[in-house]
């Protein structure tokens, strides 16, 4: 059963979620506050977090910062009332992996929340994954894939959910080289028309993980004018 929480200060919100993700057979538990939110998505380490932008207290971008800064890797769905595209991208540079402007259908909210878990149950977006070592290793950077689990030089690298499914994405075919539109649509499963420079966000947080040198990338590798790529001759 998957435990979803709800961090929504509305309580006709908040009823109206419980009683579709509870047909879809998941365990529902909510808090109104952006602070206590933030407590036990770091306690509980939820299936999915559904949070809400405007929220008493702490924002909802506060809140996915400090879970994200928490190595609490929970996919988060972001509910926004307002429209501005900066909210919307905003939220999925700070570790967000998707989101819904308010309102919603319910035919649209149930939708996100499948693609989500479906997500979470192929593990990785490979595109050839049974061609695919499951144990990946380039130098002194080894990627678990089962395990979802990076080393770099024997040492644990904390990533969020979009960062190891980036990783393991390019480092699956090496050489190969990904627009921003395409990797939007490998690694969110959405078509965010516009928001292109939000694999850019990632990527560097990426970088600035797995790189000895941020300056001069030794793994994935910009292609000028197309996107990025893994390094071949890693």
């Amino acid at each position: 059963m998957k435990h979803v929480l709800i961090i929504e200060d509305d309580p006709e919100i908040i009823g109206l979620l419980e009683i579709h993700l509870s047909d879809l057979g998941c365990h529902v538990s909510s808090e109104k506050q952006g602070d206590s939110g933030l407590r036990t998505a770091v306690n509980e380490v939820p299936d999915l977090i559904i949070l809400d932008v405007m929220l008493p207290g702490m924002d909802g971008i506060e809140v996915c910062q400090k879970i994200r800064a928490s190595n609490v890797h929970s996919p988060i769905l972001m509910l926004t009332a307002k429209s501005e595209e900066i909210d919307k991208v905003l939220g999925l540079e700070v570790g967000a992996d998707d989101y819904l402007t308010k309102p919603f259908s319910v035919r649209e909210f149930i939708a996100r929340v499948k693609a989500i878990f479906r997500r979470q149950k192929m593990d990785h977006p490979l595109e050839n994954p049974m061609e695919t070592a499951r144990v990946m290793t380039f130098g002194d950077l080894q990627i678990d894939v089962d395990m979802r689990k990076v080393t770099l030089g024997g040492q644990r690298v904390e990533l969020s959910p979009k960062e190891f499914e980036l990783l393991v994405l390019l480092s699956s075919n090496p050489g190969k080289s990904y627009d921003r539109s395409k990797l939007l649509n490998l690694i969110w499963g959405y078509d965010f028309k516009g928001y292109e420079h939000t694999v850019n966000s990632h990527i560097n947080r990426l970088r600035s993980k797995i790189e000895p040198d941020m300056g001069h990338p030794k793994f994935i590798l910009t292609t000028w004018g197309v996107g990025y790529k893994f390094n071949e001759e890693a």
